[in-house]
């Protein structure tokens, strides 16, 4: 497990286990585990979860379990699987030799609802889902009990093991505790604990016909691994009293629930019935597309297992839902990327500056600063020629009082290099500008003026010869709504996806260094963001997702209060 974990300062769950601990309550053990359901991949809500579950194992020298929750062969597949374990290893936990599926478990829960039904906790019931779902009741009136319920012992017997060998249909019978159709809580409304899926299991194959519903199994995992805190969200906490009922009837071990708020986020959504759609519908690229929500989208964007891990240690755990804004999760990044990125410089709207006094055909070597906050990332060397690239907003023909860049007659520092001051800008025939002539100052050479004359502003540039062509992919929010899940019941969600959540720019120019970078592979360009070379590069052909901006957006929230 990782040791880099952000220890949170005192919270409920923690106060719990430590009074656990201090009355010798588990004999001072810890176990938790993280228990996702292999029908999707992982989102940032997920990644606040890993990192309790595992960092509470951390913090109190247990041990924390992966268990894929795998009930329901309809939905679930196995690169859901290495997916999640990829993800939960990339965030830089490991569970060992821990590793579980509810599946393993199928013969001990069948034969836990055999002794439900034998002890007349259990009956096979063929109502179907519409009219179970009508008999349930509703908040302010009672369920109805079932015509099926009252079958005697031995007919309930019969029916599962048929059930079982498959000689029903599906959706034609399930089987069903018996607990109280008045119940105020309507999980204990006579459940639903199997039913009837002819589907290939992709672990078990066809073994099985009849499966186990998430919330009889859910429990019974967690007891049969010798879980100690069941530490889940809060809308398990009214199927709590469910869990209790059936692991006291079975009279197996009783793990102790304990529900926590979830994450949620501006201007994110994060259902995963909803991120499917997304997928399925072609409106991203992919579960990993790096507009995504998904762990795999944030680590293809340029988000490090060390932000999101101090992200989740930060904003800690409670008992009341409340909704975090995405600039803080950006802060997070930035502090880390500040530390560890490589600075390196590139245009990504360029236009030509011709140095008309420097020497045509030659090219010098400049020293530049890797990452001024890390003395052991060294120097690089840049290429400098008469010939460069600045970026297009860096020049106004007629600027302002307080632009500060370059303009005509006006002087500014070229990182690392020297000061340039522009001459003439020329046009084409439309009357747009398409190159700037300016000079140069040998004395410069560096960055400072010997006569000890100042510049208002220091501009990036790369050396046009030796430039490499880059595609650049600018993201931004993928809805346009703060608050996307409070969209009305009768609007569509997919109406509030931003139009301008990705822009793609072509032809960017970076200075060579960056011809050989690897996916993965993170950079600040300097005065734009932070990047990541992402997996669709080609040798030569690099293409960069920018992370998150240079400008720290969580400043200005925290200013406004």
């Amino acid at each position: 497990m990782s040791k880099e974990t952000p220890k949170s300062g005192p919270d409920f769950i923690r106060a719990i286990i430590e009074e656990d601990n201090r009355t010798g309550k588990w004999g001072g053990t810890v176990i938790t585990r993280f228990p996702p359901e292999p029908n999707g991949y992982l989102h940032i809500g997920h990644a606040k979860s890993i990192c309790l579950n595992f960092g509470i194992a951390v913090q109190y020298g247990g041990r924390c379990h992966l268990r894929f929750d795998d009930t329901n062969p309809a939905k679930e597949e196995e690169e859901f699987v290495e997916s999640i374990k990829e993800d939960v290893r990339w965030l830089g936990f490991d569970w060992g030799e821990h590793l579980y599926f509810a599946s393993n478990y199928f013969e001990q829960i069948y034969q836990w609802a055999v002794q439900l039904i034998k002890q007349g906790d259990a009956f096979v019931c063929d109502l179907d889902a519409d009219q179970i779902r009508e008999y349930r009741g509703t908040l302010k009136q009672p369920g109805k009990e079932s015509p099926y319920r009252n079958r005697s012992v031995e007919e309930n017997l019969d029916l599962f093991e048929r059930m079982r060998e498959g000689e029903f249909e599906e959706g034609s019978r399930v089987l069903r505790a018996k607990i109280d159709m008045a119940a105020p809580n309507i999980n204990l409304r006579d459940p639903v604990m199997y039913r009837i899926l002819k589907r290939a299991h992709h672990r078990t194959g066809t073994d099985w016909c009849i499966y186990p519903t998430y919330d009889f199994t859910h429990g019974q995992s967690d007891s049969i691994e010798g879980v100690t805190h069941s530490i889940c969200t809060l809308e398990f906490e009214d199927h709590r009293p469910l869990y209790d009922w059936y692991l006291d009837r079975i009279g197996a071990h009783h793990p102790q629930q304990i529900e926590f708020a979830r994450l949620n986020l501006t201007y994110t959504m994060l259902s995963k019935r909803k991120l499917i759609q997304l997928v399925q519908e072609g409106r991203v690229s992919g579960w990993d597309d790096p507009r995504m929500p998904t762990i795999c989208g944030f680590r293809r964007r340029g988000y490090t297992p060390e932000a999101i891990r101090d992200f989740c240690g930060r904003i800690g755990v409670a008992k009341a839902d409340s909704t975090i804004q995405i600039e803080y999760l950006e802060h997070c990044l930035r502090e880390d990327l500040n530390k560890r990125a490589q600075r390196v410089m590139a245009v990504l709207d360029p236009i030509k500056v011709v140095i008309t006094n420097y020497p045509e055909g030659q090219t010098e070597e400049l020293d530049a600063v890797n990452n001024p906050e890390d003395e052991t990332a060294g120097m690089r060397k840049v290429p400098f020629s008469r010939e460069l690239y600045i970026e297009r907003e860096d020049f106004m023909e007629d600027p302002p009082k307080k632009f500060f860049r370059l303009s005509p007659g006006r002087e500014v520092r070229l990182r690392y290099a020297y000061f340039i001051t522009c001459t003439e800008a020329v046009k084409d025939a439309q009357g747009n500008i398409i190159e700037l002539r300016c000079t140069y100052d040998p004395a410069t050479r560096g960055g400072d003026a010997p006569d000890g004359r100042r510049v208002k502003a220091t501009l990036h540039w790369v050396s046009a010869p030796h430039a490499i062509d880059a595609e650049v992919r600018l993201y931004d929010h993928l809805f346009t709504a703060e608050q996307p899940a409070s969209i009305p019941k009768d609007k569509d969600w997919r109406e509030l996806l931003n139009p301008e959540s990705l822009t793609v720019l072509k032809g960017c120019k970076a200075e060579p260094f960056l011809c050989g970078a690897q996916p993965g592979a993170l950079y600040q360009f300097e005065r734009k963001g932070y990047f990541c070379a992402d997996r669709d590069s080609a040798p030569g052909a690099p293409v960069f997702n920018r992370a998150t901006t240079l400008r720290d957006t969580w400043a200005r929230v925290q200013q406004k209060g």
